[in-house]
């Protein structure tokens, strides 16, 4: 069941409004596909590592996955892609491994045939092993977490047709959590219990030992959910945001700061990559990004003091990729 925990979101909204976020940079970094979306973001080796997804359009077409490389994030290099033949790879993640030698790439593979995620991970960003399958047909692991506490992998996958196999979407979607030692083999960790086609969703380990899951909806009201469990995360708690969510983000800042970003409804009308300050009961806007229409899917990395983010936007035409720089006070 779907909750507001009063007091506590009232506390929340009255704290959050002292913050505020400023736009320090933002500029197009690329647009040489068709279609570009579906960013990731994070710094390996003393690197930026951007990940996306090109293709012909949006939601058709053999995506390919390509990632873009930056000291500073002043200047993107083009570094490689990643494909599979026949198959539309999409929303890829990035994730550091707990060791800090390999760099692991999740994404979602999707044909005619069904869907199942894949992966692949490297040591110097330029060899990737083959991309390989997880899970079974009909999941999608949307993105994954290390736990600091058991320097694990976390992540939530999707199922919309969980009953009848396929091909159409069901009324009700599943929502579980897995576990892997290593991203390879991945156990079953917890059922989430969420109604009205819950989707994409963020899983983060917090400094408290907590774990909160930031989760998109597309049936019922299509508002977006907030998720907390204890350890071992099996039991969980849900909190209503009253917003739309698409493409969900979010993370912790070093002062303990929650800091979320999705495709939502910012200070215009319409669909925006917009900037949230977070809790666990709530979301509260505080900067929309130069954005419009097709959009959002942002990567989130706090460095330098500056939180970073990559996302895409047709605001100028096509879908392409943006880098922006955000001082949050």
């Amino acid at each position: 069941m779907i909750r507001r925990l009063t007091f506590l979101a009232i506390f929340a909204a009255t704290t959050l409004h002292a913050q505020v976020a400023e736009l320090v940079s933002v500029e197009k970094i690329w647009d040489k596909a068709p279609h570009n979306g579906f960013t990731d973001l994070t710094r390996f080796q003393n690197l930026f590592y951007c990940c996306f997804r090109e293709a012909p359009a949006g939601d058709k077409g053999e995506g390919v996955i390509r990632t873009l490389l930056s000291a500073s994030g002043k200047v993107w290099i083009d570094n490689v892609t990643i494909s599979e033949k026949g198959m539309d790879l999409r929303d890829p993640k990035l994730i550091v491994t707990p060791d800090g030698k390999r760099l692991y790439l999740l994404c979602g593979g999707q044909s005619a045939q069904g869907r199942q995620p894949r992966y692949a991970t490297t040591m110097d960003g330029k060899v990737w092993t083959p991309v390989q399958k997880l899970l079974a047909k009909g999941d999608w692991l949307w993105r994954v977490s290390i736990n600091p506490a058991d320097k694990r992998f976390y992540g939530v996958s999707y199922n919309i047709h969980p009953n009848s196999g396929g091909p159409a979407p069901e009324k009700e979607w599943s929502l579980k959590t897995y576990a892997s030692d290593d991203g390879s083999v991945w156990q079953l960790s917890s059922i989430m219990n969420v109604p009205g086609q819950a989707g994409e969703t963020t899983l983060r380990f917090l400094k408290d030992g907590s774990a909160l899951a930031l989760v998109s909806r597309q049936g019922g009201d299509r508002k977006g959910v907030i998720g907390m469990a204890k350890a071992p995360y099996r039991d969980w708690t849900w909190a209503a945001t009253g917003l739309p969510l698409g493409g969900p983000n979010f993370i912790e800042l070093p002062d303990g700061k929650l800091i979320a970003a999705s495709r939502g409804i910012g200070a215009t009308p319409g669909p925006h990559m917009v900037i949230y300050a977070m809790t666990a009961t709530s979301l509260t806007s505080i900067l929309e990004l130069p954005s419009s229409g097709d959009c959002s899917y942002p990567g989130l990395y706090w460095h330098d003091d500056l939180l970073h983010v990559t996302y895409y936007s047709s605001h100028e035409g096509k879908a392409a990729i943006y880098y922006a720089r955000v001082k949050i006070k």
